[in-house]
């Protein structure tokens, strides 16, 4: 492949490419991300392939290897175009059939079809599923036409057409104006408005400068950026190059997440492509302008995500971050004016400059404009990657796109914004999911994990677990943060084990807002937040633990008892047999019963009882 010298000659080879697709009669499409390969996308693919070879049907066919389309839940999943025609959890046994009937006689196979869990209809196209009809994807959508191993995939569809038009026709400054004109704000997890830190860095004195993308993503159950870097990565490098030609950078890096190695490797290919074509180094496409791109691992640290943290780890130093008093868009990696912003704000970019900062600021709310990914997971029957416009109330993602609850318990609360974010009960899920609404509610957007919890769910438990990955994962540098969290746990671990007091109550608030208001980082500030939303809007439930000693969801160990009810017992033995602590005796068909003393709380018991005979309280 030679070198682009120029605009034109990268549109002269987009047209050969698209020119080169149309000739394509039929495509068949396989999600083969991360989350795909986890449901045994790979050996889906070897039996197509080696299916489609054995009935000569690899000559007419064109297979297309993609990132993850969102709907993990139903993965593995094949795509058919031209008809859009959606196959769901697809096993290697179907090949032959797929081959035989699909792909060589356009027959639809009925079973591989989604069908609603509450209506039982099927959808045969992508478009009539509901998690996908209620969505408005405008980064999602292009997974599924670009193989993330092929930079030709991207440039086909347009990929570097806004490169081009802002080299070619807009100022650095102008672009940093049309950015500040749409309202893009990171996303990343704190809101930050892009535009104004983007202006900070161009003017900040010195000819060295950095453009820095943040793909470690550390929030447990969230994985937007992964989709976006494994499927896309060319739109995000695009991005950066935009948002490096606006502020003066020639170097930018892209610093993953150790534990995305899909990621990885796709970035680093990205890079190489985009080098080998002319599109990164000196003077591209024959403009003044010269960039390159480094791909780093992080160290597997969630304090890393902070943008002082993530600069000094790239620095080879211990990934602690440093006060805020001074910007990083003036000194941050070593010391130089740097711009950080997450995989998805990057992404965002490159159709703002294409299609005008209107358009972005048409979607989305008065300070919230646009859309927004979040990773929908936990008790919800759809679960996978969500792209909503900024407005979207939760009610419509949990219930409309979710569909619901996944199993017979009804939904309590949604936690959303990760470690760092708040716990909303049902009442108020009718709110706007927009930066300034969450907020006020007690949560925050975060980078857009939302854990949907039912009522087996223990709120108290729920602040417990999060406190626990929060002193995990503090770095200790400051006093707050790191004597704070351990002494909140200790109170709500005695809390959840029965020793919990009134006035331990109100000393746990106390140090909350403490720990909130004192801390160095991000990190420290937002520890709280599960503490405060649980208390704020679950109290009843604190109250429970301490005053009663009772877990009103049964998850609590130390305080919930099981009881074996004589009525519904009819000494079958399964229970006895299961127990692997010896705590149930009993004979053959006569009531059993459970020794106290002995009963370490598992629950075997209650799954293998067949006669709901296991009283849990």
């Amino acid at each position: 492949m030679r070198k682009l010298n120029h605009f034109s000659d990268l549109e002269s080879f987009r047209q050969r490419l698209q020119e080169k697709r149309r000739n394509i009669l039929s495509t068949i499409i396989i999600p083969n991300g991360t989350c795909c390969q986890a449901s045994n996308s790979s050996a889906v693919i070897q039996a197509v392939l080696k299916e489609m070879a054995k009935q000569g049907a690899d000559k007419n066919i064109h297979m297309h290897l993609t990132g993850c389309h969102g709907f993990c839940e139903q993965e593995p999943m094949i795509l058919f175009e031209p008809g859009n025609i959606i196959y769901c959890r697809v096993n290697p046994e179907d090949a032959k059939e797929i081959v035989t009937k699909t792909l060589k006689n356009g027959e639809i196979i009925e079973r591989l079809l989604y069908t609603d869990s509450v209506s039982g209809k099927k959808a045969r196209t992508e478009a009539e599923i509901p998690f996908y009809r209620a969505q408005d994807r405008q980064l999602l959508q292009y997974n599924k036409w670009v193989d993330p191993r092929s930079i030709e995939d991207y440039i086909s569809i347009g990929g570097y057409r806004a490169l081009t038009k802002a080299l070619d026709s807009i100022s650095p400054k102008t672009v940093i104006e049309e950015i500040k004109s749409s309202g893009l704000r990171g996303r990343g997890g704190g809101g930050f408005p892009t535009g104004r830190k983007w202006a900070e860095a161009r003017l900040a004195p010195g000819d060295e400068k950095y453009v820095i993308c943040n793909a470690d993503e550390g929030d447990p159950g969230a994985y937007m950026d992964r989709c976006l870097l494994e499927a896309n990565p060319h739109l995000v490098i695009e991005g950066m190059m935009i948002g490096a030609w606006a502020v003066g950078a020639e170097h930018g890096y892209i610093y993953v997440r150790n534990e995305y190695p899909l990621a990885v490797q796709h970035a680093r290919l990205a890079v190489k492509q985009a080098r080998d074509i002319g599109l990164l180094g000196r003077n591209i496409l024959g403009s003044s302008f010269s960039f390159d791109v480094d791909v780093a691992r992080g160290g597997g640290a969630f304090v890393c995500g902070e943008s002082t943290a993530l600069m000094a780890s790239l620095e080879g130093k211990v990934g602690e971050p440093r006060a805020k008093d001074i910007h990083t868009a003036r000194e941050g990696l070593w010391n130089k004016p740097s711009v950080l912003n997450n995989v998805e704000t990057w992404a965002n970019v490159p159709s703002i400059i294409l299609n005008g900062s209107g358009w972005f600021a048409s979607k989305g709310t008065k300070g919230s404009k646009g859309t927004k990914i979040f990773a929908l997971t936990g008790q919800v029957k759809n679960t996978g990657l969500v792209e909503i416009a900024m407005g979207t109330t939760l009610n419509d993602i949990i219930f409309n796109i979710g569909g619901g609850p996944k199993g017979r318990k009804a939904i309590k609360a949604v936690q959303t914004g990760g470690p760092s974010g708040g716990c909303l009960p049902v009442s108020r899920f009718g709110i706007p999911v927009d930066f300034d609404t969450l907020y006020e509610t007690g949560s925050m957007m975060g980078s857009g994990g939302m854990v949907v919890m039912d009522e087996g769910t223990c709120m108290v438990d729920v602040a417990k677990y999060f406190l626990k990955f929060l002193q995990d994962e503090s770095c200790g540098k400051c006093v707050p943060c790191r004597i704070g969290i351990d002494r909140m746990l200790e109170i709500v671990t005695d809390i959840t084990e029965g020793r919990g007091t009134r006035q331990q109550l109100k000393l746990l608030e106390e140090l909350a807002e403490t720990v909130e208001e004192t801390s160095l980082c991000g990190l420290g500030k937002t520890a709280p937040n599960s503490v405060l939303s649980t208390m704020r809007y679950f109290f009843d439930e604190y109250i429970a633990h301490v005053d009663e000693k009772r877990c009103p969801a049964g998850v609590c160990k130390k305080l919930i008892n099981y009881n074996i009810i004589e009525e519904k017992c009819n000494g079958c033995g399964v229970c006895l047999k299961s127990c692997p602590h010896g705590a149930i005796k009993g004979k053959k068909k006569e009531a059993h019963v459970i020794d106290p003393q002995l009963c370490l709380r598992c629950g075997i018991c209650v799954t293998e009882c067949k006669f709901d005979a296991i009283a849990v309280g």
